[in-house]
């Protein structure tokens, strides 16, 4: 085989290290960020934070504004066994008796032209572990070192819930043989744990948890020994909703008098470990604010959420000192100088991708979900003149707190359903609507799926009833059957 030597051109594209950084920045949230960019910190000598304390830096920073600045604060926290037939028995309770429907708006209001955006300004209640609350219970009481120790296995074996997770049977296999427990001095340790506030914590099922909160109530609370009864007893027939056959074993005659026993049920809390902090709950730091100046809605780069860069003057000088021996210090310069400007940059496309996506989802700003357009990444590619795939990145773990909440990049995009007159709306409108009708339903007489679908067309929306339960199941809405009450 005879062997030649052969040129051939051709052209490819390659990735610098600085385009990959900018990339690789670009789709990290507010918080991955500011840890890359701590660990780029302790590095890189050339690089250092333009607030820290000491000598005038560089003039080529990030966020070299008079605002503030985050550093460590923009570093924010950031919302399987099989089940068995009782857990599901316990969520089909929870749907009946709506406590799902508890939860805190993430929603706030302020002035048309709000030039600051301090009504934007939220505070966290310092919370601690229901773990240590029971803790430190537990150090109150007068008790031997034995059941000290049997009680605290108790509240190490809960679940975030505050549920027992484990049976007794299991619990006594865990300690030790030597320890010669047996299930009745574990048994007398929980109920000391369930005798603990909160009022149900313990229990080892949610008739037990419901029945350990109705004991602690007042013996004169009018209904009180039928919803004993009922939680104690028939809390299954609640979840398969035979409101007719729990009258009758409860010795109710009328609607009225059910409907109190389920409403004092209701003020009970399924989860006793809900006002405790899971150690788990995570705060999102807003990326951009979004206000109404003099009638239009704009967009502003939160300084928080900026670190603010610069390169080290220390470091520098000595570099300038060394022309030509710089060596690892001259590498160091380059990779501060990208980074800076890298930073720079992905603030500059959140801002544009931001005001790109105001522009079109103004009417959402003035009259909520109900009037969001149909939005598709395409569509401000084209706007901004940038690649579907760098706004791809943009949307996602990108934040924008606006009067009506807080709500991520990807939220305002959503697929085109058509409407009778020919034009198109958004799913999410779609969704709205379907979340009102739900709300202002009669809960005895829930409205179906095709029903809705029927509803939607008389007001121009052309959606199929398949369309109607996939999006209800989407927002966890139950069905119809599922919907009904007294």
């Amino acid at each position: 085989m005879k062997q030649s030597l052969q040129l051939k051109l051709s052209h490819h594209l390659a990735l610098t290290p600085q385009l990959q950084q900018s990339i690789r920045l670009l789709q990290l949230s507010t918080q991955e960020l500011n840890q890359e960019i701590s660990q780029m910190l302790q590095e890189n000598p050339m690089l250092e934070r333009a607030d820290e304390a000491g000598m005038g830096g560089d003039s080529s920073g990030v966020g070299g504004d008079s605002s503030g600045t985050t550093g460590d604060s923009g570093d924010s926290r950031e919302a399987g066994a099989e089940s068995t037939p009782q857990q599901d028995a316990a969520e089909s309770v929870y749907d009946e008796m709506a406590w799902g429907d508890r939860h805190v708006s993430s929603g706030g209001s302020s002035d048309d032209d709000d030039e600051d955006g301090r009504g934007f300004q939220q505070t966290d209640e310092v919370s601690h572990s229901l773990r240590q609350h029971l803790l430190n219970q537990l150090a109150m009481l007068p008790l031997t070192v034995r059941d000290h120790s049997l009680v605290a296995l108790m509240i190490e074996a809960l679940n975030e819930d505050g549920y027992l997770g484990a049976s007794l049977e299991d619990l006594a296999e865990m300690v030790p043989e030597e320890m010669e427990i047996d299930v009745d001095e574990l048994l007398t340790a929980l109920r000391l744990l369930q005798s603990m506030d909160p009022p149900g914590v313990g229990a080892r099922d949610l008739g037990e948890s419901l029945l350990l909160q109705l004991n602690e109530l007042p013996a004169d609370t009018p209904h009180l020994g039928q919803a004993k009864l009922l939680v104690s007893r028939h809390l299954n027939l609640l979840a398969e909703r035979e409101y007719g056959k729990l009258k009758r074993l409860l010795g109710i005659a009328d609607d009225r008098e059910f409907i109190a026993v389920r409403q004092l049920i209701t003020s009970l809390n399924p989860r006793p470990a809900s006002d405790f902090d899971s150690g788990r709950t995570q705060y999102v730091v807003p990326d951009v604010f979004v206000r109404k100046v003099k009638g239009e809605w704009v967009a502003s780069l939160n300084p928080d959420a900026m670190p603010k860069l610069r390169i080290n003057e220390v470091y520098a000088n000595i570099l300038r000192q060394n022309r030509g021996s710089g060596g690892q210090l001259s590498g160091q310069m380059q990779e501060a100088r990208w980074l800076i400007k890298n930073v720079q940059q992905r603030f500059q496309t959140i801002l544009k991708v931001s005001q790109a996506i105001l522009d079109r989802q103004r009417m959402f700003f003035e009259h909520g979900e109900v009037a969001m357009r149909p939005l598709v990444l395409r569509e401000i590619a084209e706007s901004v003149g940038l690649h579907e795939s760098t706004i791809s990145r943009v949307t996602n773990q990108k934040y924008m707190m606006t009067p009506r909440g807080l709500y991520e990049f990807k939220y305002f995009f959503g697929n085109a359903l058509a409407t009778e007159a020919g034009g198109a709306a958004s799913s999410t409108a779609i969704k709205a609507l379907l979340k009102q009708f739900v709300e202002a339903e009669d809960r005895s007489g829930p409205l179906s799926d095709s029903a809705i679908s029927e509803i939607l067309s008389k007001q121009g929306f052309v959606v199929a009833r398949r369309t109607v339960a996939k999006y209800r199941e989407q927002m966890n809405i139950p069905p119809a059957n599922q919907r009904k009450s007294l």
